[in-house]
């Protein structure tokens, strides 16, 4: 997924039988799965559909309520968008660098988080929201939850593209100790029901080049959001 907003590095540094895994399930919480290569068979169809949401919203680096500069890039599309700015976190209909409303969904992100949620266990997910995390070498997420929605019951689904990640997947207080779980290109992750409010992060990204995405990882995150 190289254009003018990515890096154009190109080497290939990866086997591909290195940057992903056999296709299956692995259960991580109560409720909480990784399906390994889920979304290999719809990548072709999602990366188009990515770059006309960018084109619209382009990545841009937010800035925390505490005056901290993120390190992952963010967009968003669909009906509701996530943002963070030093007045606090939300979900807005209106991407505050354009003053215009979100990118809609595209039907192909939107069937391919239904349907993971559903192999999962969590039938008639409605996503509203997906935001779009761009992760450079070095760049990562702290430890928190997804507690901006205005109801629980819907599952969280993230789908892992481009390069590898180390998924923190914590207990339901900050302290707790947190599993490390490797992601690969097209891995998805389902959490929801008892371990819809378990804190989260990810590690910083190691260099490297992904022969499909580049030097980076995105990651699309689906939730019901209103």
């Amino acid at each position: 997924m190289r254009s003018k907003t990515d890096p154009g590095a190109t080497a290939d540094l990866f086997a591909d039988e290195a940057l992903q895994q056999p296709p299956g399930r692995e259960q991580i919480g109560e409720q909480s799965y990784v399906l390994r290569g889920y979304a290999l068979p719809w990548v072709e169809r999602l990366l188009p559909e990515l770059r006309r949401v960018l084109a619209q919203s382009p990545f841009r680096q937010m800035v925390t309520p505490g005056g901290f500069t993120m390190s992952a890039a963010l967009s968003s599309c669909g009906e509701l968008g996530w943002t963070t700015d030093p007045t606090g976190y939300r979900y807005s209909a209106i991407d505050p660098n354009n003053q215009q409303p979100w990118p809609p969904m595209p039907e192909a992100l939107r069937q391919l988080a239904v349907m993971a949620a559903a192999d999962a266990g969590f039938e008639d997910f409605e996503p509203d929201a997906c935001l779009i995390n761009r992760y450079v070498p070095g760049a990562k997420m702290s430890l928190h939850q997804d507690k901006n929605e205005r109801r629980y019951a819907a599952p969280v689904v993230s789908v892992s593209l481009g390069l590898p990640a180390i998924f923190l997947f914590g207990g339901h207080e900050r302290s707790d100790t947190a599993q490390k779980v490797s992601l690969f290109h097209g891995d998805v992750v389902v959490w929801g029901g008892v371990d819809r409010l378990r804190f989260h992060g990810v590690m910083p990204i190691k260099p490297g080049t992904h022969p499909v995405m580049g030097p980076q990882r995105i990651n699309l995150t689906f939730r019901t959001a209103g």
